[in-house]
């Protein structure tokens, strides 16, 4: 038997990146199929969606399967674990490479059995010819297969969707299992030898200073080894740490106990004094001034001028915490001048360049190791506490762990932007909105990375604010500025958190000014379906990273999942005394949905929700179970948030 030598693959440069199959593939002899997910793992569930396209295409033996987690490195492409990213990014190219190997692995089969290619199919971990009816392993074809060429996209054949196995099903998660039995690894979990702990004293403000410090009762706590002090952090922030002083112990409790006894003079950096009430008010003075015009159609102002009737709200949201139920926690060891660090991380690519920056070293000497996350929401994706603990390890010599406390998370994270919306609207003598317009003013993510930053990027204005469906014929969509004084990240859904609050919330006072059933009044603001472009209206769209060709703002979509979460909640059912329904639809990420929310309000002004009821069209899902999940956590985690109107 002759076998091809293998050269380049031809996949290198496919959409979405390299889709070799031996990037993300791995057979062993018992059939074992070792599938690397190069995004990290915080809860949903991407390492069974990522397993689960390739092993469809692969005709794998899902029981067989087993996820081996990627380090940062460039091979893989975007590692970057947000935006609601790791399928569309991917989808194609892991259909790709599962495809590939299956074609190979059935071309080995053929060699092996000196037959003609078209004679062999594979399924279920094997392949079968129809020669015979023999089959043969995955496991007893690998060896064969890895020396053979790599086909071009050109010649690979993906499945038809009707044919899926495990695309679209309910698998059930990978790592449940391993969570419950607590065999998996967070980053609190990570453990090396002669390891220490460390946790830290950060400024109480950003760019606030460390001055003197005695740490003599520190270093009386029993189990508290040594005290290292951090450089302060310089504009912009970044990633890098706050500074401070690190208290390093035998073991956490230790180190929290010396931190508790650490005497320190805190110096004043340049966000001393900063106040969110004050701030508030700032930002509302803004929002009822004129803005930078972002989008506009018709002549919003002089259709509000000329209405029979015009109403306005403004609606304010304060800084969030992201507040992932496990904070952050990283490790890190130095041998030599080699830097290997693991940590609970949304980038571990991200990471390994901070570390590079930070410290000066080369990033071909860093190794990053994403471990599992409990929780992120965005807070993971900024590594500063994986620099700390790179910092405290090459100033004592041994690897250390640095833990965040609840109490850290809350007082030094990075926060989510707070917010003030100033909406106004006009109706004729019918009640048809003829004029809308929406003034938003919030300091910007990007003023993390650029102090002198006070303008909101298109980005963020284009979640939930430019990008508004509704059928208006005059609209007018403004930002206002706003300067940073904490740092300043994304949490879940990011800008939409604001701009959606305050867009649906105001869709329902339109409705009640123009005395009409909000849901119907809602369906009339988002119009006959049709495909919405903002950029033809003055607006600089991004949609979300996607092509607007292939993901359009498509309003007959929003339509549909608004009418199904109102059929779903009987919607015009006579209702108890006290309780009310609510309605909301909003794009986000590419996804459509809709919600409506029965509250009851006691005589004491107790507010309980009865009921929930959520649609949403995210187009094609690759688990709907792990879907369903992430829009209830999504629900819950929206109902603990508590903003106001004006």
């Amino acid at each position: 038997m002759k076998i091809p030598q293998a050269g380049p693959s031809p996949l290198t440069d496919v959409e979405g990146g390299d889709a070799t199959p031996a990037l993300w593939i791995a057979i062993e002899k018992d059939g074992t199929v070792k599938i690397t997910c190069h995004r990290s793992e915080m809860g949903q569930q991407v390492w069974t969606s990522m397993a689960q396209i390739i092993a469809d295409e692969l005709d794998a033996d899902w029981e067989n399967v087993e996820i081996v987690q990627a380090e940062g490195h460039e091979r893989y492409g975007d590692q970057n674990t947000d935006g609601s990213r790791s399928v569309r990014y991917n989808f194609h190219r892991l259909r790709l490479a599962g495809a590939a190997m299956k074609q190979m692995l059935v071309s080995a089969a053929a060699l092996y059995w000196k037959l003609d290619p078209s004679q062999c199919s594979a399924a279920t971990g094997k392949v079968s010819n129809s020669e015979n009816g023999e089959t043969l392993s995955y496991g007893n074809l690998a060896n064969i297969a890895a020396r053979l060429q790599v086909p071009s996209e050109a010649d690979i054949v993906m499945k038809d969707p009707k044919d899926w196995r495990y695309i679209n099903k309910e698998i059930p998660s990978l790592t449940v299992p391993l969570i419950t039995r607590g065999e998996g690894t967070f980053g609190i979990d990570v453990d090396v030898p002669d390891m220490v702990y460390a946790v830290i004293a950060r400024p109480p403000q950003v760019f606030g200073r460390t001055g003197s410090f005695n740490d003599s009762k520190t270093l009386a706590i029993p189990g508290v080894l040594q005290s290292v002090k951090l450089p302060d952090a310089k504009p912009p922030a970044m990633f890098q740490p706050l500074g401070g002083i690190a208290v390093v112990g035998t073991d956490t409790w230790a180190a929290i106990q010396g931190r508790n006894a650490l005497e320190v003079e805190w110096l004043d950096g340049p966000n001393a004094g900063y106040d969110s009430d004050d701030f508030r008010k700032a930002m509302e003075i803004k929002a009822r001034q004129p803005g930078t015009v972002r989008r506009s159609r018709g002549n919003a102002g002089k259709a509000l001028a000329a209405a029979d009737k015009t109403i306005s709200a403004e609606y304010y949201t304060p800084h969030l915490s992201q507040s992932p139920m496990e904070p952050p926690a990283a490790t890190a060891r130095w041998t030599g001048d080699k830097l290997e660090c693991w940590a609970c991380v949304q980038d571990p690519q991200a990471t390994r360049q901070t570390l590079a920056d930070v410290l000066d070293i080369d990033k071909e000497n860093i190794t990053v190791r994403a471990t599992w996350l409990g929780g992120a929401f965005g807070r993971k994706s900024k590594p500063d506490f994986v620099v700390e603990a790179a910092l405290v390890a090459r100033e004592v010599g041994k690897p250390v762990k640095v833990t965040w406390t609840r109490e850290d998370e809350v007082r030094h994270g990075f926060y989510h932007s707070t917010s003030a919306q100033r909406l106004e609207a006009g109706l004729d003598s019918a009640g048809k909105c003829t004029a809308y317009r929406h003034r938003s003013v919030f300091p910007p993510i990007s003023s993390t990375f650029d102090s002198a930053t006070d303008v909101p990027s298109d980005g963020e204005m284009g979640m939930g604010a430019i990008d508004v469906p509704f059928a208006i014929p005059n609209l007018q969509v403004e930002s206002g500025t706003a300067k940073g004084h904490l740092r300043i990240g994304w949490l879940r859904s990011v800008a939409n958190i604001y701009h959606a609050f305050a867009v649906q919330s105001f869709a329902a006072e339109i409705a009640h000014a123009a005395g009409r059933d909000q849901k119907d009044y809602l369906l009339e603001l988002i119009g006959e379906p049709r495909l919405v472009n903002p950029n033809a209206e003055q607006a600089s769209y991004r949609n979300y990273g996607g092509s607007t060709e292939d993901y359009p703002i498509d309003t007959g979509r929003l339509a549909e999942v608004t009418k199904l979460a109102a059929k779903m909640a009987d919607w015009g059912r006579k209702l108890p005394e006290g309780h009310g329904l609510g309605i909301a639809a909003h794009r986000s990420f590419l996804t459509y949905v809709a919600t409506v929310i029965e509250v009851k309000v006691a005589s004491d002004g107790t507010l309980t929700i009865p009921g929930i009821w959520l649609a949403a069209d995210a187009g094609t899902v690759v688990n709907p179970r792990h879907t369903r999940a992430q829009m209830e956590g999504g629900t819950i985690l929206a109902c603990q948030m508590r903003f106001t109107e004006r």
